[in-house]
């Protein structure tokens, strides 16, 4: 995940060099003889990286946008946290010194994801990003039996 403009822009700059590399490494194979289906096999790895590589400059613009995802029983809460931070256009910087925090330690949270973050310290980011979330909580009905129902998966 991309988490600042300076790691926005070496993604931008990886994604110019790996179509540029992926261009040239064809070349060279097909110069060595390769077969087009050989040289397709080779490229699929390559490509798959710039692809995730892309994605992730697109996942980043869009949080600049403020294109934040659903949150779903709390997976992903550290991803939505950073996310709403770059949606407020905040740096890490500016959101210590708005906890009151050393910027090292926001940087640690975000690289873990806010992994283990207290429910406390959850409103503390969220009051210092000024954004108020608002959950809606799906309760699955009981049947006679007593147990949750559920729907069969479909087949």
């Amino acid at each position: 995940m991309i988490r600042n403009e300076t790691e926005y822009q070496q993604a931008i700059e990886r994604v110019a060099a790996e179509k540029q590399r992926l261009i040239e490494h064809c070349q060279s194979w097909a110069e060595q003889g390769f077969t087009e289906e050989q040289v397709a096999k080779l490229r699929e790895p390559l490509e798959s990286f710039h692809m995730q590589l892309a994605e992730e400059v697109k996942a980043y613009e869009g949080l600049k946008r403020g294109e934040i995802r659903d949150l779903e029983n709390l997976e992903g809460l550290g991803q939505i946290l950073i996310g709403l931070r770059i949606a407020r256009g905040m740096t890490q910087r500016q959101l210590a010194e708005q906890l009151g925090v050393a910027e090292s330690s926001v940087s640690r949270d975000e690289r873990n994801e806010y992994h283990g973050i207290t429910v406390e310290r959850v409103n503390r980011v969220l009051e210092a990003l000024e954004v108020r979330m608002v959950s809606h909580v799906d309760v699955e009905p009981l049947n006679p039996t007593g147990d949750r129902h559920r729907e069969p998966e479909p087949a």
